[in-house]
């Protein structure tokens, strides 16, 4: 049985240069030489100066964390020059302190743009395609225009991949950039498309923020006031989905109002139906009006202190009506 023998370390480092007592004998080439003398000499310096040869390791795996955001392991190492399996170790904690040379050298690699093969977050991007899905995209349509396999952007919206690689993470970016405001035209794909998206509870482009959208932790906001009872009713008013915020919200309501009589409790309840019906409709009124002042949909929104989605969900909802349909209604 044959051992395999390691692999020498590269002419003009210091490991080839100092070599390893009854393992090794040093090398003695120029390279190999100046390399041994350098480290030593800054060895030396170091002690002189008071400064430890071993540093706390906290530093460099907060930046390969850092790094790894966007970086492979392979481009790592190269820009660092330091082995991939001892970058791993101090990445995952196993290592406390490391050489100051190896702090140094990590802490000196600035974060490069993402390669291809790149695995990203897949959450902002299963949201982005659920959302499109809400108004009417297939998948079918969506995997032809991302040019990726329908099977694969069906296992990212249903949550079963929950990274994609760099290439098409920027495709469905893309993808989302041009869609997300234009609904699908009308047809059995985009029928079966909303109610899949309904079905499974999946907000459209206007729920979403898109500086939150990639936020693990965000909601969407299908209401403007979601997590409230009047969020629960809005849902209701508009027939969608009722959001665990706001089915909890309403638990929550009942909950409060336990002492009631059944009548009592029926009444509340009408009284807050109603309230959510015309807060929405008045809101889309109002917001109409400052918009033909000049006001666009960030300043209406900040002006009646509600978000943008939950302005254009509510213009959206609530269509403005003809002017002549107007007319007839005040002569009557």
């Amino acid at each position: 049985m044959t051992t395999a023998t390691k692999t020498l370390p590269a002419h003009g480092t210091y490991a080839r240069g100092n070599g390893a007592p009854g393992y090794r004998k040093p090398c003695k080439c120029v390279p190999c030489y100046k390399a041994m003398r350098r480290a030593r000499k800054q060895y030396a310096v170091n002690r002189q100066l008071g400064r430890p040869g071993l540093v706390d390791a906290a530093p460099a795996r907060q930046h390969l964390q850092l790094l790894q955001l966007t970086m492979t392991w392979g481009q790592i190492c190269e820009a660092s020059e330091c082995q991939a399996d001892n970058l791993r170790s101090i990445a995952a904690g196993r290592h406390t302190q490391i050489r100051r040379e190896t702090h140094n050298r990590i802490m000196a690699v600035k974060a490069q743009a993402p390669a291809p093969g790149k695995y990203v977050d897949a959450t902002g991007l299963r949201r982005r395609l659920q959302a499109l899905r809400a108004i009417g995209w297939s998948a079918q349509i969506l995997a032809a225009k991302a040019g990726s396999a329908e099977a694969r952007i069906q296992r990212i919206c249903a949550g079963e991949q929950p990274t994609v690689r760099q290439v098409l993470a920027e495709k469905i970016l893309k993808l989302y950039a041009e869609l997300s405001q234009t609904p699908a035209p009308a047809g059995r794909s985009a029928t079966r498309a909303k109610n899949h998206a309904i079905a499974n509870g999946w907000a459209p482009p206007v729920a979403w923020d898109d500086d939150t959208i990639d936020d693990p932790a965000a909601q969407p906001e299908l209401t403007g006031h979601c997590g409230s009872d009047r969020g629960y009713w809005m849902h209701r008013n508009q027939k969608l989905p009722v959001c665990p915020r706001c089915e909890q919200a309403h638990t929550d309501w009942l909950t409060e109002r336990a002492h009631l009589t059944p009548q009592q409790l029926n009444q509340e309840r009408f009284r807050a139906r109603a309230a959510a019906a015309s807060r929405e409709a008045d809101l889309a009124h109002d917001a109409r009006e400052l918009m033909r002042l000049g006001a666009d949909y960030e300043q209406a929104a900040a002006r009646l202190d509600v978000t943008r989605q939950h302005l254009q969900q509510a213009l959206l909802r609530h269509p403005e009506t003809a002017p002549q349909q107007d007319d007839m209604e005040a002569a009557a």
